[in-house]
């Protein structure tokens, strides 16, 4: 039973501002759940961002203090059936009520949390880079991701003429090693002949994929962009909107991409994107699970369900150095990948 549900609130600064077609912010503000019971604690981060598909703070701030009232001797497995009204339009609140309710869970049966999602979780987490805006960057801040290791470099585009962006990008890949792909995110930047013509050149460049990149995503314009590509698009935040109250019956082989972005925190939690993940690769459609510049108490456990989804294709999870302040220490990659401990819960603690 939980003894205790805490919730406290934070304000995380960003070294600098994380920019997109959709906006950006130079803070995270969000709070930190903590579910006790025998001596134990079990953490989750609700940290709302509306333009990514979450609910308002607003709306989460209601959904926690519902769950707070409420969840005092109930058991974890009820307390979700119990809020579900509550938390049916609150998917940020959700997901970090889960990650806390399935972080004491796994510390209370001594295995990491990863394991409680699925047998065959890995280890390790291969993970891409994140660049920022393409703007801002010049062939040695390539060269300096790839020293590090990752082989997928993640650069936001969408922010200035398409036809500048085209030539700064062939620019860039002239100078990548063989082997490293660039993964662009448009942001839904783009009209449907804008993003034809971009699409066109940029077939000829590595490539690893393109986010989101029409204004007005539609499944039938999405497949035909996706016959003249030669790399996956993917679809993110356009999943949400119209999607987001279908999403549990959503079919990702209707979608007119290769590859679906999944945020736990905008799908409403880990299980959730585990059963959604298992279902598009079921139809032969990629999975990349990506945070939403989430504190360490949000991010280790999306890296504990990418271990469990188990997907070999990078995932967008080395945000952590995006922050110049964390609610305690969070997972950092090393030559491309983040290592998950062997020990029991999510792998987070707090700082002192």
């Amino acid at each position: 039973m939980i003894e205790r549900l805490q919730v406290s609130p934070y304000e995380l600064p960003l070294h600098r501002i994380w920019e997109s077609a959709r906006g950006g912010f130079v803070w995270r503000r969000g709070w930190l759940i903590q579910a006790s019971a025998e001596g134990l604690h079990g953490y989750g981060d609700c940290a709302p961002l509306p333009a990514a598909g979450t609910e308002t703070p607003e709306a989460a701030w209601e959904a926690l203090r519902q769950a707070q009232a409420c969840a005092a001797s109930r058991s974890a497995e009820t307390l979700l059936d119990a809020l579900a009204p509550v938390l049916a339009a609150a998917p940020a609140a959700r997901f970090a009520l889960e990650c806390a309710l399935l972080d004491l869970a796994s510390r209370r049966r001594g295995v990491p949390l990863r394991h409680g999602l699925s047998e065959c979780a890995r280890d390790e987490v291969p993970v891409n880079a994140m660049l920022g805006p393409l703007g801002t960057l010049a062939p040695a801040d390539l060269q300096t991701a790839c020293d590090a290791g990752f082989k997928v470099l993640k650069i936001k585009v969408g922010l200035q003429d398409p036809t500048a962006e085209l030539k700064h990008l062939v620019e860039l890949a002239r100078h990548l090693p063989p082997g490293i792909g660039l993964r662009l995110d448009a942001n839904g930047a783009w009209e449907l002949d804008a993003a034809r013509r971009l699409i066109d050149g940029l077939n000829p460049l590595p490539i690893e994929s393109l986010e989101e990149p029409l204004r007005e995503p539609d499944a039938d314009r999405l497949a035909a962009l996706q016959t003249g590509a030669a790399f996956p698009l993917a679809r993110d935040e356009s999943l949400h909107g119209p999607l987001h109250r279908r999403l549990a019956d959503l079919d990702p082989a209707t979608l007119g991409v290769r590859r679906i972005v999944l945020k736990p925190a905008v799908v409403g939690g880990l299980a959730r994107t585990l059963t959604l993940s298992a279902r598009a690769r079921a139809a032969g459609v990629e999975v990349v699970v990506t945070s939403l510049v989430e504190s360490a108490a949000g991010l280790w456990p999306t890296a504990q369900l990418a271990a469990a989804i188990g997907s070999p294709i990078p995932h967008g999870l080395a945000t952590a150095d995006w922050l110049d302040a964390d609610l305690g220490p969070a997972p950092r990659p090393r030559h491309g990948q983040i290592d998950l401990p062997r020990t029991a819960g999510s792998g987070f603690d707090p700082s002192p």
